[in-house]
């Protein structure tokens, strides 16, 4: 695999959307060589670390794009990481190497029905697909976020209902999203399903997708954006274990 092209950005401002979500705008004489058509994204932070060290990688995505600025939206813990605590402490003129932009992950938008489900992590790229969704799109989008307010005001078709899930205190065994999905009336006709969340709740919310509707792997998109208790490299190493344990069953 290619590795991605790294470019040096620059802060333009930051906006604080929600009481938990900050926004970063990046821009700068190297923005030009971004590819256009780039919300949902993912993209590489670069944070350097001692000399001899391989920099840190935080993986974050493009919430909007316009011809000269990205914005990327962070979600602010107490205990925070590289990239929140950069993002908090960030001011214009400062520089940020980012990596990428990775591959868009959109929901199929050949459906009669759509499922798209993620915590406050996945926000940014629920509310992209959203956006993108037709205007005669029925179903449900559950986003669950820690405090109500964190709830914000996102452009989605009408027939698409939104379910604010508060939550202020993540588990592991991801029991509140899943059961708030599993309380939805249930959908009819071809279903399209895109969800991301904690590495405990995907795997609770996928499982009972799996066992409540037939659908097939071009309509389902399930994956885990973050771990409780462990760093990215970390959660990684999980994603890869649950990865071959899903194939092999």
């Amino acid at each position: 695999m290619a590795k991605p092209a790294m470019r040096d950005l620059e802060v333009i401002r930051t906006q604080r959307v929600t009481e938990h979500m900050l926004r970063v705008t990046l821009g700068g004489e190297n923005i030009g060589s971004l590819p256009e058509g780039q919300e949902s994204a993912y993209i590489k932070l670069v944070f350097a670390r001692g000399e001899g060290e391989r920099p840190m990688m935080r993986t974050y995505t493009i919430r909007h794009q316009r011809a000269t600025e990205i914005d990327v939206d962070f979600v602010l813990h107490e205990e925070a990481g590289p990239a929140s605590v950069w993002a908090a402490s960030a001011r214009p003129g400062d520089s940020i190497t980012i990596g990428g932009p990775g591959p868009r992950k959109l929901i199929n938008m050949a459906a009669d029905s759509f499922l798209l489900a993620g915590d406050m992590t996945a926000l940014p790229a629920i509310s992209v697909n959203l956006a993108e969704l037709p205007a005669d799109a029925r179903g449900h989008a559950i986003i669950e976020v820690p405090d109500a307010a964190d709830i914000q005001t996102l452009e989605h078709p009408l027939g698409i209902e939104l379910h604010w899930l508060i939550n202020p205190q993540p588990d592991p065994e991801g029991q509140p999203l899943l059961e708030k999905v599993a309380s939805l009336p249930r959908l009819e006709g071809q279903i399209s399903v895109w969800a991301a969340c904690e590495f405990g709740s995907m795997r609770a919310l996928r499982a009972h997708l799996k066992q409540t509707y037939e659908i097939p792997k071009s309509h389902f998109y399930v994956s885990s954006y973050w771990k409780i208790g462990q760093s990215e490299d970390g959660h990684k190493l999980a994603k890869q274990q649950d990865a071959e344990t899903e194939q092999a069953d």
